[in-house]
């Protein structure tokens, strides 16, 4: 099975955010994943899109999760994809 790359929109100083990126590099090789961060607040549409909704999981173009992080979902977006 080939890595795949999901993408966590945060921000800076953002607890939740955090929380969810430490469960997910505690789950990276178990589940064969890289996390790319992008801070919603280097992009206006972004911050917009986002703004009340991080920390944003997402895995290719689908939402995971949002708040945070939902296990059983992630796995099954691996999975599916």
């Amino acid at each position: 099975m080939d890595m795949r790359t999901l993408t966590l929109y945060h921000r800076e100083g953002c607890h939740l955010c955090e929380q969810m990126a430490q469960v997910l590099a505690s789950l990276a090789t178990e589940l064969r994943f890289e996390v790319t961060r992008v801070d919603i607040d280097a992009d206006p549409a972004l911050r917009e899109r986002f703004n009340e909704k991080i920390p944003v999981l997402m895995v290719e173009d689908d939402v995971v999760c949002c708040h945070f992080l939902d296990e059983k979902a992630l796995r099954q977006a691996l999975t599916d994809g």
